[in-house]
Order: C-alpha cells, then sequence, then structure tokens
C-alpha cells in the first residue's frame, strides 16, 4: 500500500511516498516558500538522485499539484498515475481533547479541527490549507490526520492541570497537551523492544531534543506526563522559545518594555532559549563551536539547556517509579554528542553507566545504546521516523 504523508506549513509542505508494506521511502521532498516569490519544489525519488523545480506556487494546491506531477513524471516519477497513491496522512499539530488517536478525514472531522485553531493558531490552520489542497486535487484518495498531541492523552488528571480555577479547563480547554507525540511514541516503542522484559512493566524517558524539544514520560507503552504544555512554548528552553517561567514575567515585561500581547508572544517564542541567552545563534552547531572558541554565553546557553533537561528526567524518573531506559531522538538529541554527554553526566545515582567514549564516536542515523552493557539504565539514540507512523496508521484506518 503507498502512501503519501503530507507536513504542511504556512509556506512549506514536506512530503514522503511510502510502500507501507516494505516500509520503503519511495520519493521525499519539501516545497518552499509557498505564495512568496522564489517557489521551489524538492523533489528526491529513491535512486533518481534530486531534482529541483523554480516554479510559482501561489497557494498549497499548487505545491500539492506539483509534487504529483513530479512522481507521475515519465522519466523521473516513482509511480505510473495517481490511482496508485493509494491514500494520504495529513499530520495535525493539535488535536484538544477530542482526537485521542487517528482518525479518518470527513467534513465534520475538518470542523472539529477548526474549532481548535486558538489552541495551535500557527499550526492547524497551514496543516487544513494542506488537507483541503490534496482533497481538491484527489477527492477519491481516502486521507487521514495524526495528531501530535494524540500520544498525550493517556496523561492522568494531575499530570495535565494547571493550578487555575477549574473552570479554565472545563470552559476554556486550559490543559497540558504535549506535542511532539508521534516522535514520543515511535522511539518509546523502539525502546521497548529493545528491553528484556515485559512491554506493560518498562519505564521510559524520551528526549526529542531540536530546535523545539520536549521530554515525556511513558509508562507501559502510555504517555503518563510530557514537558510541553497548553502550547510548544512550555518546558526545556529551546531554540528560540523561553520555556518554563515565573508566570508573573510576563506582565512585569508587558510593563517594563512596553509591549502588547503580540510583542510579548513574540518576545518569548522567537526571542529567546538558546538565541535569547547567548545571543549567538538558535542552532545548536553554532553554539558549540561559539563555545569551543570561548563564547562564554554560548556556553551558559548550552549549560543551561543540559540542566533543564536533566531536572526532567530526574522528574519523571520520580513521576515513573523508577526509570528502564532513557531515549534521545531528533535534531540535537541524534546528533549533537557533546550535548548529549552535558545531559548525562550526574545521572550515576539512577542507575545510568554511559559509555561516554562511545558516545562521542557512535554512528549517526542508527539505533545505537550508548550505555555500558551493566548499566542499569539502558541509554538509546533512537533517529525518530514520524512519517513512517503517519503512514501506518493511515494504512490501517484506510484499508478498512
Amino acid at each position: 500500500m503507498k502512501v503519501l504523508v503530507v507536513n504542511a506549513g504556512s509556506s512549506s509542505l514536506k512530503y514522503q511516498l511510502i510502500d507501507v508494506d516494505s516500509g520503503e521511502v519511495i520519493a521525499k521532498g519539501l516545497c518552499e516558500r509557498i505564495g512568496i516569490n522564489g517557489s521551489k519544489l524538492t523533489y528526491k525519488p529513491t535512486g533518481k538522485g534530486t531534482h529541483e523545480f523554480e516554479r510559482d506556487m501561489k497557494d498549497h494546491t499548487d505545491a500539492i499539484q506539483m509534487v504529483l506531477d513530479a512522481l507521475v513524471d515519465k522519466e523521473i516519477g516513482v509511480v505510473g498515475s495517481m490511482a496508485e497513491i493509494d491514500a494520504v496522512g495529513h499530520r495535525i499539530v493539535h488535536g484538544g481533547e477530542k482526537f485521542s488517536k487517528s482518525a479518518v478525514i470527513d467534513d465534520d472531522m475538518l470542523k472539529e479541527v477548526e474549532s481548535l485553531t486558538d489552541l495551535a493558531p500557527l499550526h492547524n490552520p497551514a496543516n487544513l490549507m494542506g488537507i483541503r489542497a490534496c482533497r481538491a486535487i484527489m477527492p477519491d484518495t481516502p486521507m487521514v490526520a495524526v495528531f501530535d498531541t494524540s500520544f498525550h492523552q493517556s496523561m492522568p488528571p494531575e499530570a495535565f492541570l494547571y493550578g487555575l480555577p477549574y473552570e479554565a479547563y472545563t470552559d476554556l480547554m486550559v490543559r497540558r497537551y504535549g506535542f511532539h507525540g508521534t516522535s514520543h511514541f515511535y522511539v518509546s516503542q523502539r525502546a521497548i523492544a529493545k528491553l528484556d522484559m515485559p512491554a506493560e512493566q518498562t519505564r521510559v524517558i524520551t528526549c526529542d531534543l531540536g530546535n523545539g524539544s520536549s521530554i515525556a514520560a511513558v509508562k507501559g507503552g502510555k504517555c503518563i506526563d510530557t514537558s510541553m504544555g497548553l502550547t510548544p512554548l512550555e518546558g526545556v528552553p529551546m531554540g528560540t522559545r523561553c520555556g518554563d517561567m515565573d508566570p508573573a514575567i510576563v506582565t512585569f515585561l508587558m510593563e517594563k518594555l512596553d509591549l502588547d500581547t503580540a510583542g510579548i508572544n513574540t518576545y518569548m517564542n522567537k526571542k529567546s532559549g538558546m538565541l535569547g541567552i547567548s545571543g549567538v545563534s538558535s542552532d545548536f552547531r553554532d553554539l558549540g563551536d561559539a563555545a569551543q572558541k570561548g563564547n562564554e554565553r554560548a556556553e551558559l546557553a548550552l549549560k543551561t539547556f543540559a540542566y533543564k533537561v536533566k531536572k526532567y528526567i530526574g522528574a519523571y524518573a520520580a513521576a515513573l517509579g523508577g526509570v528502564d531506559a532513557i531515549v534521545f531522538t531528533a535534531g540535537v538529541g541524534e546528533n549533537d554528542k557533546g550535548v548529549r554527554a552535558r545531559i548525562l553526566e550526574g545521572l550515576e545515582y539512577l542507575g545510568v553507566d554511559v559509555d561516554f567514549e562511545y558516545n562521542m564516536h557512535a554512528p549517526r542515523g542508527e539505533e545505537v545504546e550508548i550505555s555500558k552493557p551493566g548499566s542499569k539504565v539502558k541509554v538509546f539514540v533512537i533517529p525518530t521516523d514520524e512519517e513512517m507512523v503517519i503512514a501506518k496508521d493511515t494504512a490501517k484506518l484506510t484499508a478498512k
């Protein structure tokens, strides 16, 4: 079964065509600058090189049409016709409480997703544009929505509630939702498969670390807590996001800096985190280079990030009643060996015995264990594969 996986942003669209039965990625790529001058499609059919097409895309419908044209092209295409694409799977950032699992897309379902726009104003509208574009061009192809928040819907109320009047939850849906759920689900399942114990007894802490970062506590395969909250702003400091802080800081800064709500949102989401602390960059690679050259604020940013992640690991070990495995994934988690080392140093009290030498030379892009053979707590680096999760969910739901 061939599934087209679509992840639409406001001016971009990532895609993969996956053969679910074999697990092969047939083609993948990216549409950039949709609705902006200089639109470009990057198309990578497996075994046929990389192809770039610069052509105006006035909207997401144009972008999807260009993707489909490339997929069926006589010379560089990978399918004979659009009829060979059995289904389309869409990533949606926020499913609120209404979607605890993936769902087949229909008109009623889209109305439900639209009602959640206030919870993810930057993401859900863009995700919906991708869905509508695909439905316009492929009206007879079944489609499925896979939500970033679904995996975290197993959290108990004591984990997802805030200390606000209860009506903030019942009337306004203010609660912890969590994000990166598809990634946390995938890597936790891979870790559970590597542990020599019954799956229902496992206690895993997953660290999805990148420009946006979140940590999750997974007990018996189900999420019981996660660091991101109502929005992806909560948790550890990230590339440009502040993460956890005293809520009173918001009004303090608004008064002192004369900021309105849009201004404070930009301050916390776009100017803070690693960029704000370091004054250098939001990119961890740049921070590592600067720190090595003696930049004290870059070093401070890296220390702050590692410290905050370490605190969450300790907190989640307490919430889980112990820990059997710690997993690192995503851009920083998979590739930044120095950040991993900073986080893992000092966790011996939990039973973590890391092979720090191997960590510094572990191959990239592979599932590896960086803890020593006798370590009570296993430490894994597991590349995430959200697209495969979306493809499999889509195949399962549309096969019915």
